[in-house]
């Protein structure tokens, strides 16, 4: 009976020992980037180009500046009087203001233009757009259209989750994962989804960030309101992380083996 005790304890020691080494550490190929698909692969990848045909959709926000040599006569088109500065561009409700928002018949209403239609464009045809238009009534402007509502949104397991503005013309993956203070050892990295919304709806793309080929993908860029949602692994699923308190279970082991020792005694 005694042998049969000590052989169960430490079976069981050994079995909550092993446990907690390979729940609470989470293999470093899960949570390798960019990973190659043989080590002896080049770390040279012909990374996708940016996509810059965006088309404009409706409750878009566009910041158009005009410029022309004779001041007085350009503030006419600009909402905002005086000339332009970086000031504008100070604060989310600044650039609010001083934008065009795309009305639901896919129009923005223009000062002296009128309606101008601009959904179904890229920020470029616009702009040619504008520039001819207002050529009409002013010689050599210059036309500035950007598109001022770039936001992302990423949730799930990153540190710092939540919607993010973009005040730049572009932006990837793991520019925008960085945004939320990266992922969490226990992002399921193999299958982020990208949520991205179309015409009709949302359509999700589920994207694999430990491969090389994540750079070539026609998802490596974002587009405005893009939704990416990081799932965790199954190890934070069944409870068995970090987090998980490996520390009171292996003292309560160990304080069962030593009253089973006392009792063989």
């Amino acid at each position: 009976m005694k042998k049969l005790l000590a052989l169960l304890s430490r079976s069981v020691f050994i079995f909550i020992l092993l446990g907690g080494l390979l729940f609470s550490c989470v293999p470093q190929k899960r949570i390798k980037y960019l990973q190659k698909a043989q080590e002896n692969d080049t770390a040279f990848f012909n990374a996708r180009k940016r996509d810059a045909n965006y088309k404009i959709q409706v409750k878009d926000n566009l910041y158009i500046r005009v410029f022309a040599l004779d001041e007085k006569a350009f503030l006419f088109f600009n909402k905002q009087s005086g000339s332009s500065s970086y000031n504008d561009y100070a604060n989310d409700a600044s650039i609010y203001l001083n934008s065009y928002s795309v009305s639901a018949d896919g129009n923005i209403d223009f000062p002296i233009v009128g309606k101008v239609n601009v959904v179904g464009f890229t920020v470029d045809q616009v702009k040619a757009d504008l520039q001819k238009l207002i050529g009409e009534y002013l010689k050599e402007i210059t036309v500035v259209v950007k598109l001022v509502n770039f936001r992302v949104t990423v949730v799930g397991e990153v540190m710092r989750p939540g919607e993010f503005t973009i005040y730049k013309d572009e932006v990837n993956l793991f520019e925008a994962i960085s945004l939320g203070g990266d992922m969490t050892e226990f992002a399921n990295r193999n299958r982020v989804a990208l949520i991205r919304q179309v015409a009709g709806g949302s359509r999700v793309h589920y994207l694999d960030l430990t491969s090389e080929k994540i750079l070539s993908s026609e998802y490596y860029y974002l587009q405005p309101n893009d939704i990416i949602y990081v799932s965790p692994l199954g190890y934070k699923r069944w409870g068995l992380g970090s987090t998980f308190p490996w520390a009171i279970v292996l003292g309560s082991v160990t304080t069962a083996l030593l009253l089973i020792n006392y009792i063989k005694k």
